[in-house]
């Protein structure tokens, strides 16, 4: 048995950043994130690591860039006005392919809205917060045990398909504190990025005939590369030239979308004879399992469908469900986001119907239970 801890969700976090081989946050401190920058203020030099207070979002972002293409695992943590901040970087990172973790606490929003309550309005942010076409990785945990294991895979897919990975929780995960346990070293898999083999001389850092994720050589190792935000060459040169931007761009797209076996993670709960369906993430989701425990001591035969990976988007398993189910319910701390990509994926096969909410509060199992008996 590893560790057990009585952590909040953002302690988690951080355990869960050094756990993956994380030596390296820049951030700026945020309501309600800041607790996982104290953490690795603390943590990062008792492992040889480094913690940077930077002056604001935008520089903590290029500074994440930065330390991970001088070879560290890096994170950095923030909250609504800090998360809009940090899009120009994160298009960056998505473009050059440098692997990252970008935490967003969810808080009330827009603008500085309630930082110390919960919201679920970053959610399509997390998915179009930057110009251009490119992947999204988004994963949602919803426990403290859960924010670490995603965590590590966070860290995991990141450095595995070379490209930044975002984990989005809301102000109560994060601040609720949970018994977990931190497995031992080794227990759960550690993925690192793929390096060349060949000579510093031969390396190419953007080059698509060695597969759609091409091997990163961390900087200060004897490579010496070009990186630009405009769009490149196999050479990471500036290129203005068709059929080169095009190609590139599907391949960053390809790396994700050709992937989801590996990425989209979900957890479904009593689903099989289910006639009404529950979409939850987050604590909407942990919301929504005590409303599906209520509702079958009732007769009800409900289900709850919790993505772990909310981007990209379960847009098979949505499908499967809303063809054998009466309705989908939707509970969101939004006036009405992911409701739409369920509705997407459902195509008219069921109803959908959205609870919203956007006071502080949480939305309550009595409340998912109400709406459940007025669609079954």
């Amino acid at each position: 048995m590893g560790k057990i801890k009585l952590l909040q969700g953002n302690e988690a976090c951080a355990e869960g950043a050094v756990y993956a081989g994380c030596t390296f946050f820049a951030g700026y401190p945020i309501t309600p994130s800041t607790e996982v920058a104290e953490f690795m203020a603390k943590r990062l030099p008792q492992i040889g690591g480094a913690f940077l207070q930077m002056e604001d979002e935008i520089a903590a972002m290029a500074a994440v860039i930065g330390g991970s293409l001088a070879g560290s695992k890096a994170l950095t943590a923030t909250s609504g006005p800090g998360f809009s901040l940090k899009q120009e970087n994160i298009g960056f990172a998505a473009l050059t392919e440098v692997p990252c973790v970008i935490l967003n606490v969810m808080r009330g929003g827009p603008s500085t809205g309630v930082p110390t309550g919960p919201g679920q309005s970053d959610i399509m942010q997390c998915k179009w917060g930057t110009h251009g076409d490119h992947p999204v990785i988004c994963l949602t945990p919803a426990y403290v045990q859960e924010i670490f294991t995603e965590t590590v895979r966070a860290f995991n897919l990141s450095e595995k398909y070379r490209t930044p990975v975002i984990l989005a929780f809301d102000e109560i995960v994060g601040h609720m504190r949970e018994r977990i346990e931190i497995p031992d070293p080794g227990v759960l898999p550690v993925v690192n990025r793929t390096k060349p083999t060949c000579p510093p001389s031969e390396y190419l850092p953007y080059d698509d005939t060695k597969g759609d994720v091409p091997p990163m050589a961390n900087f200060f190792e004897g490579y010496r590369y070009h990186v630009t935000g405009l769009n490149h060459g196999p050479d990471g040169f500036p290129v203005n030239a068709s059929p080169r931007i095009h190609t590139d761009e599907l391949r960053l797209i390809r790396k994700v979308e050709g992937n989801r076996a590996d990425i989209v993670k979900f957890e479904e709960t009593l689903l099989d004879d289910a006639e009404v369906a529950i979409f939850a993430y987050g604590v909407s989701g942990r919301s929504a399992k005590t409303a599906v425990e209520a509702a079958r001591k009732e007769g009800i035969k409900v289900g709850l469908f919790r993505p772990l990976t909310i981007w990209p988007f379960p847009d098979e398993q949505v499908a499967s469900i809303a063809s054998r189910v009466k309705a989908i319910i939707v509970p969101e701390l939004s006036l009405g986001q992911i409701i739409l990509e369920v509705e997407r994926c459902a195509k008219g096969r069921c109803k959908v119907e959205g609870i919203f909410r956007v006071d502080g509060d949480p939305i309550n199992p009595a409340q998912i239970l109400a709406k459940v008996k007025e669609v079954k």
